[in-house]
């Protein structure tokens, strides 16, 4: 058969059920002939994230897979592969590529050498009768081991070449766990701990170890925070919740991690960004990771625990309950400071958070929507700057996955396709993606890929009519050539796409619009809410 269709096959075998991509690329129209659902957004970026997604919300079970052209396709794909390998999200990439006997020769873009520094792996498929051989690898490196992108160029001349044949069982997904020795001397520790401090990352969601995290976390007694891709993984209404942390955060993460003598940090990997939680020196730190690089890059490691979080939290449970004699330690003196910390906390963030003003505070828009929703039935993401710092300390998750958080690289308009992907994989849930008027502008024009896909999500638009995190910094630019300032019309602009859009200025209108947007979405079409808000320039933040 011919190359194309055999990788068709392969991909069928492996459980794809949903292709993302942007002409031209013979997979495209291979994979619509063996019923398997294609999806062409305005961008390559887009589509990257709707894989990203949907990767993340099936739990790798279905990975999300890319196809684009060769040369100025796979060049703009390079910024979606990027965002990907930053969070640690498995997606296939298959890249179109220049024909084999100009594929290394003078400037042609080649995505196996440009790509090999974002990608777990990266291989050409030079020959139809290696399909089976190269797909397999492909499919190890994305079922096993620390999530990532890995990527197959495909030159076009081999695409349509005959010759290939399917001879492929589908990869295994294996799981490994530390050595009870470091189990042992972890859990000794944790159970001599004064003040121990939980802090979970996104691989809880990976391992699903959501039941693992919370046992651990009521046996001891010990407070929980979230990196903010592990947000949701912990539900944050539970007494132990102190929240989640990126570059904004309630004052009890700051206060308990400041505070704590040992800190287990688990599916994460302390990576060291101004959008993430700086870590405190002096601390006594357990590791748990799946990947044994970023032991004591960002903070000095007492004790690696190496493997699966639901493995490793599984073995730490039975080596505490040992120690402990299996009952759970009393709660209610750490619980009771958590509460007290959270209500001055919020005491504080009140009067913005129901704020009258007009403009409106995007604090109020974001207040409002979290009472209106089902919170537990939602799946929302942020975007980069104000918006994410704006929603992320306040907003309360209560189910697993139903916030898509990320900021280890923080390219703006990566929420709309988190968005779209999400309601992709899960079409009962409401997808809310909350963004600003830069962010818009760079991915904007894919509402009409929600539109035409038939995917309903709500997008909410804080609309400043400025890069209001930029005006401290560019103060002149902004005074001489107004170079912050940006503007539209973006309700009149979904809406002539075929959505349903509205503007709101007043404070008694955010409520019967988020409501009136959430039953266009039930019935079928996306909508876009744009709020003219303040510029605010006030986060919860803390050194």
């Amino acid at each position: 058969m011919k190359t194309c269709d055999a990788i068709v096959e392969i991909l069928k075998l492996e459980g794809v059920d949903v292709l993302f991509g942007y002409p031209r690329n013979a997979l495209l129209e291979a994979a619509a002939q063996a019923n398997i659902r294609t999806i062409i957004p305005r961008q390559e970026r887009i589509g990257l994230h709707m894989a990203d997604a949907y990767s993340r919300l099936t739990r790798g079970e279905k990975i999300g897979v890319f196809c684009c052209q060769h040369g100025p396709g796979a060049e703009v794909a390079y910024a979606g592969v990027a965002q990907a390998y930053g969070e640690s999200v498995p997606i296939l990439v298959l890249p179109g590529g220049y024909p084999t006997a100009t594929a290394h020769v003078g400037r042609n873009f080649n995505s196996v050498r440009n790509m090999a520094q974002i990608t777990k792996s990266a291989e050409p498929l030079n020959f139809p009768s290696h399909v089976n051989a190269v797909m397999r690898r492909a499919f190890t490196a994305l079922r096993n081991g620390r999530g990532g992108p890995a990527l197959v160029e495909l030159p076009f001349d081999v695409l349509e070449q005959d010759g290939a044949q399917v001879a492929y069982q589908p990869v295994l997904r294996s799981r490994f766990a530390p050595d009870g020795e470091s189990i042992a001397r972890a859990a000794s520790l944790l159970c001599a701990a004064k003040r121990p401090v939980l802090y979970a990352g996104q691989g809880i969601h990976w391992s699903g170890a959501y039941a693992e995290l919370k046992e651990l976390a009521e046996l001891l007694a010990i407070p929980v925070c979230t990196s903010l891709p592990g947000k949701s993984s912990f539900d944050e209404t539970h007494p132990l919740a102190l929240g989640s942390g990126g570059a904004a955060m309630p004052h009890a993460v700051r206060h308990f991690l400041d505070e704590a003598d040992v800190i287990l940090g688990v599916g994460c990997s302390f990576t060291s960004t101004a959008f993430g939680i700086r870590m405190p020196t002096g601390k006594t730190v357990l590791h748990a990771t799946l990947d044994p690089v970023e032991l004591n890059r960002a903070v000095e490691t007492d004790v690696a625990l190496i493997g699966d979080a639901k493995l490793t939290l599984s073995a730490l449970i039975a080596a505490c309950r040992a120690l402990t004699g299996g009952a759970p330690r009393d709660m209610s003196a750490v619980t009771a400071e958590i509460r007290k910390l959270d209500d001055a906390w919020l005491a504080k963030w009140m009067p913005k958070l129901t704020s009258d003003q007009v403009p409106i505070t995007p604090y109020r828009v974001l207040w409002d929507l979290q009472n209106t929703v089902d919170v537990a039935n939602t799946i929302i993401t942020h975007d980069a700057g104000s918006p994410r710092d704006q929603l992320s300390p306040f907003w309360k998750t209560r189910a697993p996955h139903s916030f898509l958080g990320w900021g280890k690289t923080t390219q703006l308009g990566y929420g709309l396709g988190l968005a779209m992907g999400a309601k992709l994989a899960c079409p009962d849930k409401l997808c809310i993606n909350v963004w600003g008027d830069a962010a818009i502008g760079f991915t904007g024009m894919d509402f009409e890929t929600a539109v035409r896909e038939r995917l309903p999500i709500l997008s909410i638009l804080l609309n400043n009519a400025s890069m209001a995190m930029e005006l401290k910094v560019m103060p002149m630019a902004t005074d001489r050539f107004r170079s912050t300032d940006i503007s539209g019309n973006y309700a009149q602009f979904a809406t002539a796409l075929g959505g349903h859009g509205e503007r709101i200025s007043a404070v008694e209108e955010i409520v019967p619009a988020i409501r009136r947007a959430i039953a266009a979405t039930e019935a079928g079409k996306p909508a876009l809410l744009e709020f003219m808000t303040s510029q605010e320039q006030e986060f919860s933040r803390y050194p």
